[in-house]
């Protein structure tokens, strides 16, 4: 707690006062360029990654960087979907899993014990579980299973997300375009979806301006 009430101390004393146009024009409202949804992990920062400022992303953040699908429950995130699209008018949307995630290695093992919280929401995720139980049922190592996991989980977050109804009008009208995105901590590269090669490519090699298609293919083990 002593280093987060310092930071507050700094970031009021030194940050803020060197960014004060910035904070002023944040202070008459806001305009993100993109919707981010990413996972609750702590070694994620979005604006870090990006390198962006207050004010350029609109964050959810949770356990899995998880979307439930319309009809199934009223949420935060399907709120602040919707708030984000219809309201603020995002143009771009994006799901941002991430290497060594907790959230699948949890969703991959038997039980969570003395978490049934946890356990309960990774249920959104089942259709992850099941793709890794059925479609590669050949791979036994671990890291590569919880690998391929963070991969298919982010394709599947999308799916859910083109079923909420906010998400489904902005699309059919070609107001947004929405991304499927990894996060490797270990590197520190981004890889990106790209429907035509049904893969996550380094984002080097995916054209920025493209929306993610659906799934297309089995995904390589070893592509991140």
């Amino acid at each position: 707690m002593k280093k987060l009430i310092k930071g507050l101390h700094q970031f009021r004393t030194e940050t803020f006062l060197n960014h004060k146009a910035l904070f002023d024009r944040l202070s008459k409202g806001q305009n993100p360029d993109a919707l981010f949804i990413t996972c609750s992990d702590s070694r994620i920062n979005p604006n870090l990654i990006t390198h962006t400022d207050p004010g350029d992303l609109f964050i959810i953040r949770n356990a899995g960087n998880i979307v439930p699908p319309h009809g199934t429950v009223v949420s935060g995130e399907i709120a602040t979907i919707e708030f984000a699209i219809v309201g603020l008018g995002v143009k771009d949307v994006i799901i941002c899993g991430h290497t060594l995630c907790g959230a699948m290695k949890g969703l991959l093992a038997d039980k969570l014990e003395n978490m049934p919280s946890v356990s309960e929401w990774l249920k959104f995720a089942e259709t992850t579980r099941r793709l890794l139980k059925d479609v590669y049922s050949d791979i036994e190592d671990e890291e590569t299973l919880v690998n391929i996991a963070t991969q298919e989980n982010v394709l599947v977050q999308l799916e859910h997300l083109r079923t909420l109804p906010s998400v489904a009008s902005a699309l059919s009208r070609g107001e947004i375009n929405i991304h499927g995105w990894i996060y490797k901590i270990q590197t520190g590269e981004v890889f990106a979806y790209d429907p035509d090669m049904g893969q996550f490519l380094s984002m080097s090699e995916v054209p920025t301006s493209s929306g993610t298609g659906l799934r297309t293919r089995k995904l390589e083990s070893q592509s991140i």
